[in-house]
């Protein structure tokens, strides 16, 4: 059973991350929503996308609305030469200073309840991609959340009918959403019960890593725990 890479939920976690940035930064400027989009000439639901750090919007999207912001400088970082090693021979590669350090903090926030958010966003996107390439998993979470469906009234029982029609549908974006409506869904989830303990045991120790902050930079590492 394949489990999941560390780098994804540490990008998941970044794009979080950069989405509420984006968002603070409309708001310090003082748009709104609609004139934002406009400005950048998205739907207003892109832009809320963007703001959420979905992976669904397009690069090129998230460099309109960061230019929009009047942070385009920025993409100097992005797409620029300037962190290149300097070519041999010259004063800069013979310079005996020590390059600039450059780390950047990702970590998951306790505040409003964004760690346990974190792992459930996680925790569903592993088990989409299962059934997704797996119809037996598929009709697995079916049958589980038929069998709660039978058990008569419950105050989970709109969310179960609407469960129905994402799993029946694929409307997997609809789980993966950080809006309420898609929180509420994950907490009555019955797709989660179809990931193998080895792969949520795996995201969990992920999230705790998160928890506790990941530096990305010049560590020598690519993913590196604080206080490993």
């Amino acid at each position: 059973m394949k489990t999941p890479e560390k780098s994804t939920l540490l990008q998941r976690q970044l794009l979080l991350q950069f989405g509420d940035r984006l968002k603070r930064l409309r708001k310090e400027q003082g748009l709104g929503t609609v004139e934002m989009a406009s400005r950048v000439g998205i739907s207003r639901s892109t832009l809320a996308a963007v703001e959420s750090g979905d992976p669904g919007p397009s690069m090129g999207t998230y460099l309109r609305v960061m230019s929009e912001l009047g942070i385009g400088g920025e993409l100097a970082l992005l797409a620029g030469d300037a962190l290149q090693p300097a070519p041999a021979g010259t004063a800069a590669a013979r310079s005996r200073h020590a390059r600039p350090v450059v780390q950047v903090l990702v970590r998951a926030q306790d505040a409003r309840h964004e760690v346990q958010d974190l792992q459930s966003l996680a925790l569903h996107e592993e088990a989409v991609r299962l059934v997704r390439s797996d119809p037996a998993l598929l009709k697995q979470a079916q049958d589980t959340l038929e069998r709660w469906l039978s058990q008569g009234d419950s105050h989970s029982a709109s969310l179960w009918r609407q469960w129905q029609d994402v799993l029946q549908n694929g409307r997997w974006r609809t789980i993966l959403a950080r809006t309420r409506r898609a929180q509420e869904l994950r907490q009555a989830s019955p797709l989660t019960s179809v990931l193998p303990e080895q792969v949520r045991q795996q995201v969990l120790a992920q999230v705790g890593d998160l928890k506790r902050g990941v530096a990305l930079g010049d560590t020598g590492r690519a993913y590196e725990p604080r206080g490993s």
